[in-house]
């Protein structure tokens, strides 16, 4: 079956492309050609009825979203209230990341709700089936996972046995519960990682279903003592062999980053990135630039995410308040994703992508004009602008109640 990455080869711009350009505000050329040469990829199961996705450095940063169980909150409805909050808050994606319930029914059901693409780990429901970590039980879970609609996996085939030896001395060791599993697994067995040694039983059902994969970093840091150090680059160095493996397979891919960075890292993480896989999207987890921000996690990797997608990531994952501590709630969901989407468009707007200053601009000119609906309309967070605003009472609703007759707008227009 033909995939968008095998279409574009061909010179085929597709109605997923098209969508993608309008959406991009370009040349559905240009979106093919992206595509094409690996830059890109446009996130869409062929089952799944849903909008497509493009993603790539020269794209509109994008969000995702993780939701899911856990063994202590197995409930289906407080995901779907999260499903519900992500996307009205913007996400651009959403990962079902449950562990806890009938999984099988979860999926089916926020597959069957969400607007936006959807992703998954499957090694983790091979971890909750209590089932022998074998390649044909892996196989069985994403073609099952894939004939649902799925969109794109995490596959944690970049951790060999060979870089076993290099986390002996790392603080936090394997942060990863896909990486930690496959670690065991090599430890205990002796043998290779199977996702690794038999990748190419993997991209014969992305294949068939045109499903996007994004290689996990099984071995990212979990810790600022942790970050850049060899197990994390000896694996990425993998990734990037993946992921040429896959596009000469005509499947599209992405390449998952970390993790836990300081700032003064994060430009030779993407630099890194860049030497052993180009210009794959990279599609990071924060980064997190400090370990000590428990219950706002979300700033920290807002922070992180900017400089980030400004050196060149693609595609930012969500970090909620509550990271570390226990399972999110949908406000933290809300507010995890309104984080993301600021670092979003800092980025884009400092990279110069097209109509971003314009946006800035003109919520600016509503401001200088004391054009509150504008200005509650134009910002990443209408909701909580407008109640921020309504929540402070003063005599003249023209001004806000911090400067009130001092304010500088109004001195302004009366020169």
């Amino acid at each position: 079956m033909p995939t968008q990455l095998t279409m574009a080869h061909n010179g085929i711009i597709t109605p997923e492309m098209m969508i993608a350009a309008e959406q991009e505000n370009m040349d559905p050329v240009h979106i093919k050609c992206l595509v094409e040469q690996g830059e890109a990829v446009i996130i869409k199961n062929r089952v799944h009825n849903v909008r497509p996705l493009a993603v790539g450095e020269k794209l509109k940063t994008k969000v995702n979203a993780n939701i899911g169980t856990s063994q202590a909150h197995p409930e289906i409805e407080n995901e779907i209230e999260k499903l519900h909050r992500a996307i009205s808050a913007g996400a651009d994606a959403v990962m079902d990341l449950s562990t806890g319930g009938d999984l099988n029914a979860i999926r089916e059901k926020i597959l069957e709700l969400s607007s936006v693409p959807v992703g998954t780990v499957p090694i983790y429901e091979l971890m909750v089936s209590g089932k022998e970590l074998a390649i044909d039980n892996y196989i069985d879970i994403i073609k099952r996972q894939a004939q649902q609609g799925v969109d794109f996996f995490t596959v944690h085939a970049g951790i060999k046995k060979e870089h076993l030896p290099y986390i002996e001395h790392r603080l936090m060791g394997v942060v990863s519960r896909g990486g930690a599993a496959l670690t065991a697994y090599i430890k205990n067995t002796g043998r290779e990682n199977p996702l690794y040694e038999y990748y190419d039983k993997i991209l014969e059902v992305c294949l068939e279903y045109d499903v996007t994969v994004s290689l996990g970093d099984g071995l990212r840091p979990g810790c600022i003592n942790d970050a850049t150090d060899t197990a994390q680059i000896r694996e990425l160095e993998t990734l990037g062999e993946l992921a040429r493996r896959t596009r000469d397979a005509g499947v599209q891919v992405m390449i998952e980053g970390p993790g836990h960075i300081p700032l003064n890292q994060i430009k030779e993480n993407l630099d890194l990135k860049k030497k052993y896989a180009g210009k794959t999207p990279f599609y990071v987890l924060g980064p997190l630039v400090t370990d000590l921000a428990a219950g706002h996690d979300h700033i920290c990797g807002a922070i992180g995410g900017a400089l980030a997608a400004y050196y060149g990531a693609s595609f930012l994952c969500y970090v909620t308040p509550r990271e570390h501590l226990g399972l999110p709630d949908p406000e933290d969901v809300r507010e995890g994703v309104i984080a993301s989407r600021i670092a979003a468009h800092a980025a884009d707007l400092a990279l110069g992508k097209k109509g971003f200053s314009e946006k800035d601009n003109r919520l600016s000119k509503a401001r200088a004009e004391f054009d509150w609906e504008t200005e509650f309309c134009m910002s990443i967070d209408p909701e909580k602008a407008r109640a921020r605003k309504e929540s402070c009472k003063n005599a003249d609703y023209r001004v806000c109640s911090m400067c009130g007759d001092y304010c500088s707008m109004k001195i302004s227009q009366g020169i």
